[in-house]
């Protein structure tokens, strides 16, 4: 019973196939195989039917939204089309204006594992830190990931760490990319309707076919993306989405090599160019000379950009074959990400107070290395599985090991990034808008871990079904854990499917929470703060009490059902429960009158500091519910698609570390805590219309946001921020000149939507409108032009 199709997104009741592998079919069928084999995403079973999953999926065809799209990338593609996913750009949040984090029902953006093809893709070297609503958290970029060289994106609704491993508290998103004979192109603009933010796409994909049944598709695309600005008149701030330039190459293809044995690959490589606006500093008659700026460079002021040179790198190479009854799969991923940065249009004020001390008109240089990071990962998989069409209705049995080795870097910036070249007082040190990092901060970390996993599907009827997983983790920096599942769907009727599955999970603290070192610039109530993220295990953590990091646990819990009571309409219900101990957070602010650190900052020269700490017991209880309709209706076909997610995160408990004890509000402050229960809307929905007549086709799409309220940086008695709920639409028209050609032209946010405003002094990035829900830019309109060759 696969979903309607939506106008970008269907809800598959039993999701289709996602790992692009294949194997034989099921025994009764054994001695025949299959190039394009089928499995399911929460499922090991190779070959099995896809109605008996007792999980709950997404099934995103990706091939409209490459070609019809208002949006132009895949977060934003799925943030207006899955209803418990979340992705927000960023402004005014420093390096994490540079990446758009995702995140699955209001968790953080590590606690969602992506997989590509199926195996294990890695996550970013960035850290979101000052600014961002997933602050803390490391997560994958899926706009690496060219929309046109995807096939469909599979999400699936549920704890899935037994069957996966680390990271899928949240669920797991698998990306299937394409590789389908074919050619075709897609080129697309769009813009603000204030005339900035100007998106330009080229995207081109080739798929081919070879003689002995194999497969390769090749997708380049370039994507352009100019500056925005929403800053009130007079205001040298720069509020916006981030300048962004891609150029990206993808590969995927599998091809036989022997009798039953294939061999598959896939290559994708991203070079990223991005800048981002920092907090203007002021100019003469300012308190920021000549502590931030100086009179003789920038008189009326300045803002530093902070411009990020990314790489992304992906592959997979493996092989699948047949021994009898058994399949087997070995495979090798790696992953890399780096990100460098560039801080221009900015100065050491130090350097200039130097200059100007010793009779100099006051000059720094006005371009800065400041460093970089950089995470690589190699995962090495084995899989076996077999199905047993003779035991009961089916039983397929399922057990692997991987092996994984991760490393991560920080290197240091020029010495004019970070230096204190006039000595205490006088200009600050390092480039402003973002200080370089600095040779204490320089670190080369690596780890490694093994696991071992057994899952045994059962039918036990041809209506009721079973899946039992648990899988063994050990890692190399924290020590071992286990991990169980136990779902099972039920065919009351033919139409009618009860489901649900209980779960424990857990989250590895990533290799860049356990090792970033950086000082930077926030803003806390308009005044400029340094402030330093000191390293876990450092001499500032040690003297703080905090203690080592250690792995995240879950307890998840889902009941619901699937409905078709007609052949053209499909509903889907889902309430799930999931409760996290010793979550990962970043601390609240430690500042000079702390009695075990305080000396220590004062030495340093920065007023505050902040450390990734596990202290928060989280519990986090949604519901999600999904419908389809299709209709014939005036000569065509409508699809009525609605989609309505609904989730309350609640801290528990804080787990105040001893030498803490009585300082709750230091390890998780009022503010933090907001961040983690309210960082995302509480409730989100989806109603879209796709109406097709003749070569005419019609999308409207209405999307709720629910209300959220986060914290102040001064606190009570100042209340706290209240965004109200706001409803975006999105239209467009498509005109298809024959079954090659199609235009579509139309509009985003049309209903120029803008969040809740509010006290500058009060919000992160110092502006009346924050990067919340949805974003800050307003209403913008686009045109595409779609061809197949």
């Amino acid at each position: 019973m696969a979903g309607i199709s939506a106008p970008l997104w269907a809800q598959s009741t039993e999701p289709t196939n996602p790992p692009q592998t294949s194997t034989a079919k099921p025994a009764d069928q054994k001695k025949a195989t299959n190039l394009e084999g089928v499995t399911v995403l929460g499922s090991r079973r190779v070959g099995g039917s896809e109605t008996e999953t007792p999980v709950p999926v997404d099934v995103i065809p990706m091939q409209k939204a490459a070609e019809q799209s208002p949006q132009f990338d895949v977060a934003q593609n799925l943030q207006y089309s899955v209803p418990s996913f979340t992705s927000v750009r960023q402004t005014g949040s420093d390096n994490a204006d540079l990446v758009d984090s995702a995140a699955l029902r209001g968790l953080g953006s590590d606690q969602t594992l992506v997989l590509e093809n199926g195996k294990r893709r890695h996550s970013v070297a960035l850290v979101n830190l000052f600014g961002a609503r997933n602050r803390g958290n490391t997560g994958t970029d899926l706009n690496a990931i060219p929309t046109l060289a995807i096939e469909r994106i599979e999400v699936l609704r549920d704890g899935a760490a037994a069957q996966y491993g680390s990271d899928a508290i949240a669920g797991v998103m698998n990306i299937v990319l394409k590789k389908s004979p074919g050619c075709e192109g897609v080129a697309g603009f769009g813009e603000y309707t204030r005339g900035d933010g100007k998106n330009y796409l080229t995207s081109a994909y080739c798929g081919f076919r070879f003689d002995n049944g194999g497969s390769i598709g090749i997708t380049g695309e370039w994507q352009k993306r100019g500056r925005s600005n929403r800053s009130d008149p007079g205001d040298p701030r720069t509020i916006g989405d981030t300048k962004v330039d891609n150029e990206t190459l993808y590969v995927n293809g599998e091809v036989p090599v022997a009798e039953s044995a294939h061999l598959y690959f896939t290559g994708g490589i991203q070079n990223r160019s991005a800048s981002s606006a920092a907090f203007a500093r002021g100019g003469i008659g300012s308190d920021d000379i000549p502590s931030r700026n100086s009179a003789a460079m920038y008189p009326n002021g300045f803002v530093p950009y902070i411009n990020g040179a990314i790489k992304d790198r992906y592959a997979i190479l493996g092989v699948w074959d047949t021994f009898g009854d058994w399949r087997a799969d070995l495979s090798q991923t790696y992953g890399y990400n780096a990100l460098q940065d560039i801080i221009s249009n900015t100065l050491n004020a130090s350097i200039a107070n130097r200059d100007l001390l010793n009779g100099g008109p006051g000059l720094s240089p006005r371009r800065f290395h400041a460093g970089g990071f950089s995470f690589e990962q190699e995962t090495t998989n084995l899989d076996l599985s077999r199905y047993y069409g003779d035991i009961l209705n089916g039983l397929n049995v399922a057990f692997g090991g991987e092996y994984r080795r991760e490393n991560y870097r920080i290197k240091a910036g020029e010495p004019g990034s970070y230096i204190d070249a006039d000595g205490p007082g006088g200009g600050n040190a390092g480039s402003q808008g973002f200080p370089g990092f600095q040779p204490g901060d320089v670190t080369n970390q690596d780890r490694h871990s093994y696991a071992f996993y057994a899952d045994v599907e059962t039918d036990w009827t041809e209506r009721f079904l079973t899946d039992a997983a648990v899988r063994y983790e050990d890692y190399s920096d924290f020590g071992s854990t286990t991990t169980g599942k136990l779902a099972a769907a039920f065919h009351a009727t033919d139409k009618l499917l009860l489901r649900g599955s209980v779960s424990t999970g857990f989250r590895a603290p990533s290799l860049q929470q356990r090792w970033f070192s950086s000082t930077f610039t926030d803003f806390v109530s308009g005044k400029p703060v340094d402030v330093v993220l000191a390293p876990n295990g450092g001499a500032i953590a040690n003297a703080a009490g905090i203690p080592p990091l250690k792995e995240e646990k879950s307890k998840s819990y889902t009941l619901g059902m699937t409905w078709a009571p007609r052949d053209d309409l499909q509903l889907t219900l889902d309430g799930y429960r999931i409760d996290i101990t010793n979550r990962i957070v970043l601390s609240g602010r430690f500042d000079t009158s702390d009695p075990n650190i305080g000396a220590i900052l004062d030495r340093l020269g920065v007023g505050q500091a902040q450390f990734f700490v596990n202290s928060v017991d989280t519990q986090t209880k949604g519901l999600d519910f999904t419908a389809n309709h299709r209709l014939q209706f005036g000569g065509g076909t409508l699809n009525t698609s609605f989609g309505f997610n609904r989730t309350f995160t609640r801290v528990q408990r804080i787990h105040a570390p001893p030498a803490l004890v009585g300082r709750e509000d230091v390890v998780l402050s009022d503010r933090e805590r907001l961040f983690i229960e309210d960082g995302a809307p509480g409730s989100k929905a989806i109603l879209g219309f796709d109406y097709t007549r003749g070569p005419w086709e019609a999308d409207w799409k209405f999307i709720y946001f629910g209300p959220m309220t986060l914290g102040t940086f001064d606190g009570p008695p100042v209340p706290n921020q209240h965004y109200a709920d706001k409803t975006s639409a999105d239209v467009s028209l498509t005109y298809h000149f024959n079954d090659k050609i199609k235009l579509t032209v139309g509009g985003a946010n049309i209903f120029d939507k803008f969040p809740t405003k509010q006290d500058p002094n009060e919000t992160d990035n110092g502006f009346k409108y924050e990067a919340v829900q949805f974003g800050l830019n307003g209403a913008s309109w686009f045109a595409r032009l779609a061809m197949k060759f």
